[in-house]
């Protein structure tokens, strides 16, 4: 008999509570901040996202023309990016989208020819992998790969006695160099006139910001314990950029006035470009572990380490 009385009295409490709601203990006090808090949290992100600097706040300009020297040394040779994106159609119009899209490019003498077109290539937007992207080639924390044969050369001013094959990938933990283990990295100098050592990056490289004319930037694949010095061409910034005299500037290539770019679609043989400023960035200390800020929004930062 207890048994079916449980039973009664469990059926008849369940009866009740159909339909009935589940309030919490203490009212809607708990529910009301919870609610508070997320749409405070919320604001919060919009406040932080619009208050970031504006691509125009500091250089590089769209009307700034600077040289950097670059270069690729690979096991124990050195490689500068081959052609200048330069290619037109029979209208005299540039056909190279990616060309299009930034401006940034070489002029087979490894130096960077950092004029933007655009506001994909200035300020806070002015990264290494900018001029990367240029050239199809892709820059991660463990892997460089160069999307065909050709895309990057020996300097025939600065032949390399090194004595390794170019390839096309080079992978963290897979490639070696003569039989050793090795490594990728980027080392950064502020000026071509520099005597130290730089500041190497060792992650997010491709975030590493340009910060202004006359500096030097390379990639290297070696072993841990390998120099890694500047470019051979580097000492020779300043004749290698005066060189570009005859090259088309932004204002050449504008329809109208004071108007921003519009970046053309893939394939299209026109453009429009216009004009934005920037912001600068990385100071370099070159014995303490470091980070770079590209302020580049919610983007990782470049990750340095001594030396």
């Amino acid at each position: 008999m207890a048994s079916s009385s449980s039973t009664k009295k469990a059926a008849k409490l369940a009866q009740k509570g159909q339909g009935q709601r589940v309030r919490f203990q203490g009212g809607t006090i708990f529910p009301l901040a919870v609610a508070a808090t997320l749409i405070l949290g919320l604001a919060l992100i919009v406040y932080a996202r619009q208050s970031l600097p504006a691509a125009d706040s500091s250089p590089p300009t769209i009307n700034d023309h600077w040289h950097i020297a670059h270069g690729f040394y690979l096991c124990d040779t050195w490689y500068q990016v081959q052609g200048d994106l330069e290619e037109r159609n029979s209208q005299g119009q540039f056909t190279n989208t990616n060309f299009l899209q930034t401006g940034i490019h070489s002029h087979d003498d490894g130096i960077i020819h950092w004029h933007p077109y655009t506001s994909r290539a200035v300020g806070r937007n002015a990264t290494f992998g900018v001029f990367l992207e240029t050239y199809d080639i892709e820059l991660t924390n463990d892997k460089l790969t160069f999307p065909r044969p050709g895309t990057v050369t020996q300097n025939p001013g600065f032949p390399s006695s090194g004595g390794s094959s170019l390839l096309e990938e080079y992978v963290e933990g897979e490639t070696e160099c003569d039989g050793e283990e090795a490594e990728l990295s980027v080392r950064v100098w502020q000026n071509f006139t520099d005597t130290d050592d730089g500041r190497r990056f060792i992650a997010n490289m491709d975030e590493v910001h340009v910060d202004q004319d006359a500096m030097v930037m390379a990639v290297y694949f070696t072993p841990d314990d390998a120099d890694q010095p500047m470019p051979p061409w580097a000492s020779q910034l300043p004749e290698l950029g005066a060189i570009d005299t005859g090259q088309i500037r932004p204002e050449d290539l504008l329809q109208g006035t004071g108007s921003v770019a519009t970046l053309p679609a893939a394939g299209d043989d026109t453009t429009d470009d216009g004009e934005t400023d920037a912001e600068t960035d990385t100071d370099a200390e070159t014995d303490t572990d470091a980070e770079t800020d590209t302020d580049d929004g919610d983007a990782e930062t470049p990750t340095t380490t001594g030396g």
